[in-house]
């Protein structure tokens, strides 16, 4: 059995309701007026957590495509220039850290450099997730398990023996593991989802699903299969700008996903046989030979 993992208010593992992240990102579009009523229809939907990304944009976007055009809602400008329009500051994250506390809510962020470590802390994160394109990346790697604080680690376009290396650089003990498939949106054939199975039955840590996917029953298919954690982009609007709007979930989708996996939850039982309260009456009623 994967051991358990203490999030915020949450422990997540085997027997635990599933920790359901709505992914924010950067679906906000820079503008924390949107990233906040994200945030409230989140809690509305009854996830567990939001999560956000942060970015140190001259950290993170290569050289050669800094300074390549891009159409935006602030005009047409380079690649590097949008990327810091997305990108929220101190102001903004005291903003998102106090509404969730009053929302009663958690929250983290995706951090893709180590800078962006360092300025999270300062908020006193309850986790940190490590996206896909990062887990190869020892230096940030071994600078969030310095933290000393619980971590998510995404495994798309990665191998095993990637994944392996990644995990040998954590403490297991606060480690979560998410596949995925980092295609936007993701088509069914390359979902995999059973290696939520064999990422179970490799790794003594909780293990859950990060999708890409249209719809929602890949997602609910994924926590019958023992995904503890789920995480799914999450919009006001799949019309609105952005990269990520595609694949992302409307607030009401969200809320029937909520409402779909803890259905499954109960409907999964315990794998033992037995005769329910419930079956009595058609038992006495039907069985003709006892």
């Amino acid at each position: 059995m994967a051991k358990e993992l203490k999030i915020g208010k949450h422990v997540i593992g085997t027997g635990h309701p599933t920790y359901i992240i709505a992914e924010i990102g950067i679906n906000h579009n820079g503008d924390i007026k949107i990233a906040e009523e994200m945030i409230r229809a989140a809690k509305q939907a009854g996830v567990s957590a939001v999560k956000f990304q942060k970015r140190t944009p001259l950290l993170c976007v290569p050289p050669e495509e800094r300074t390549k055009m891009r159409e935006t809602p602030w005009g047409y400008i380079t690649y590097l220039e949008y990327r810091e329009h997305v990108e929220f500051g101190k102001a903004e994250y005291a903003r998102i850290n106090d509404l969730c506390k009053e929302l009663d809510i958690d929250w983290f962020a995706s951090v893709w450099d180590e800078e962006a470590i360092d300025f999270l802390e300062q908020f006193d994160p309850i986790a940190y997730k490590v996206p896909s394109a990062a887990l190869t990346d020892t230096g940030l790697v071994d600078k969030l398990n310095a933290t000393g604080r619980p971590i998510i680690l995404s495994t798309g376009m990665s191998t095993m023996e990637q994944i392996r290396t990644a995990v040998s650089h954590f403490d297991i003990d606060r480690l979560a593991i998410t596949h995925a498939t980092s295609a936007y949106p993701c088509d069914p054939k390359d979902l995999n989802l059973r290696m939520v199975e064999t990422l179970t039955n490799e790794f003594d840590c909780p293990v859950g699903y990060s999708g890409h996917e249209t719809g929602l029953i890949p997602t609910v298919v994924a926590v019958g299969l023992g995904a503890t954690i789920v995480e799914r982009h999450f919009t006001l609007d799949r019309a609105m700008w952005g990269t990520d709007q595609s694949a992302s979930v409307e607030p009401n989708g969200m809320a029937r996903l909520v409402k779909y996996i803890r259905v499954t939850e109960q409907a999964l039982g315990d794998g033992v046989k037995k005769v329910y309260d419930s079956e009595l009456p058609s038992l006495k009623k039907l069985r003709r030979v006892k």
